[in-house]
């Protein structure tokens, strides 16, 4: 997580009766860390499930529960708590409150407040499954989407009651992604954004091959921020241990031609192509299909190479290319082979940075090589760097009166 992305944020966070009610001690936990500042309004309902208390202390301010709740001057919680606040977010959001929200419904603090806001408001169903998919549930999540609320989730899994299905809450992270999301301006509105990341390993035999130390961590961060800068994501990557960007589609390969043909499937149906992935240059000619014993007399076995297609190339060579961003991580010298390497692939962008020294860290240092020469951007955590980098990206891209 960037540190302090929703600074000066003001949220009211409103909580309805339901066992997910646990996951927002963590969210909130998440919201304030991240900056915010979080309002907590609850349903009696709610409290039923977590204490005004528990939420006082996570949050930092006095919890509301009561539409006559004298401590505000006016006694008017539920035009006051809202004035403030960049956005309203319910969660859980209940099967009986999503119904409030669409029909208009104002009989306690926390619906009239939805109701008399001038913020926008975001919900977070949670529910059993069988109530999220009742007509009546999707009717009203239908007019809700129509009125302008952004619907967030449901997930789908397991659920308290025991049963599977659509309906889980989000979990917090992912709730926190999609509120951080939210802010974000839609630079890359209605682009399709196609990345790869992390290593590649290719294969001496069963049990061994041949990587390299990429950790995955800059194209997922890149990944994250395109999805936040509205676009289309698919992320193609290596083998990392690494989550998913929120709202981000993932495919996962092993080999550099996994990652190739994976790649040339997609590329034509993007906009833009960022090639973080660090690909072997070279595989193992035949593989071995078992497992190379030591033989009794000692010795070293002998392996052979071949070349590995090269993926940005390989694309920007395209009848009708996306627009390609490559990554370029060396050992020294970064300026000249930065500048080589975009001319020689003959793509319009190239980040460059000194591999060994980033490899695995949580910040980066990078220099931008385009036809107009070279930018340094200073040392900065990888999701600010990401952020910056699809703005430079977005302003770089030809026919800009597609950008929001």
């Amino acid at each position: 997580m960037a540190i302090a992305e929703l600074a000066g944020k003001h949220l009211v966070l409103g909580m309805t009766g339901g066992i997910a009610c646990y996951k927002i001690a963590e969210l909130t936990r998440l919201l304030t860390k991240a900056g915010a500042t979080v309002q907590v309004a609850m349903t009696e309902a709610a409290t039923q499930f977590i204490t005004p208390v528990t939420m006082q202390a996570l949050s930092g301010r006095p919890v509301y529960t009561s539409q006559w709740d004298g401590r505000i001057d006016n006694n008017m919680a539920h035009i006051d708590l809202s004035r403030e606040a960049d956005a309203i977010v319910i969660a859980p959001a209940s099967a009986d409150f999503l119904a409030k929200l669409a029909h208009g419904m104002a009989d306690d603090l926390l619906s009239t407040l939805c109701l008399a806001r001038d913020c926008p408001l975001l919900v977070v169903p949670a529910m059993n499954r069988q109530m999220w998919t009742n007509p009546a549930t999707q009717r009203n999540v239908a007019q809700l989407r129509a009125d302008g609320v952004l619907v967030l989730g449901p997930d789908s899994g397991v659920q308290a009651c025991g049963e599977t299905g659509d309906g889980r809450m989000l979990e917090p992270q992912a709730s926190y992604e999609a509120i951080v999301s939210f802010f974000q301006p839609k630079v890359l509105s209605g682009r399709c954004v196609l990345i790869t990341a992390g290593p590649t390993f290719e294969p001496i035999d069963p049990v061994r091959g041949i990587t390299n130390r990429s950790s995955g961590k800059m194209g997922f961060a890149l990944a994250r921020a395109a999805q936040q800068a509205g676009a289309d994501v698919r992320l193609i990557a290596g083998p990392v241990s690494l989550p998913t960007p929120w709202g981000v589609a993932r495919e996962d390969v092993e080999t550099a031609l996994q990652m190739y043909d994976a790649v040339v499937q997609r590329a034509q149906d993007c906009d833009v192509f960022i090639s973080v992935a660090a690909v072997a240059d070279w595989r193992v000619d035949r593989a071995s299909e078992e497992k190379i014993k030591k033989t009794a007399h000692g010795g070293v076995p002998s392996l052979s190479f071949v070349e590995n297609p090269d993926i940005l190339a390989t694309v920007a060579r395209l009848t009708n290319p996306p627009y390609c961003v490559g990554f370029a991580a060396e050992s020294g010298e970064l300026v000249v082979h930065g500048a080589e390497k975009r001319a020689r692939k003959q793509v319009p962008l190239l980040i460059g940075n000194l591999g060994p020294k980033t490899f695995g860290r949580d910040d980066n240092e990078v220099v931008l090589f385009d036809a107009q020469g070279l930018t340094r951007l200073p040392r900065m955590d990888k999701d600010t760097l990401a952020a910056t980098l699809v703005r430079e990206i977005a302003r770089r891209l030809p026919d800009t009166s597609l950008i929001s």
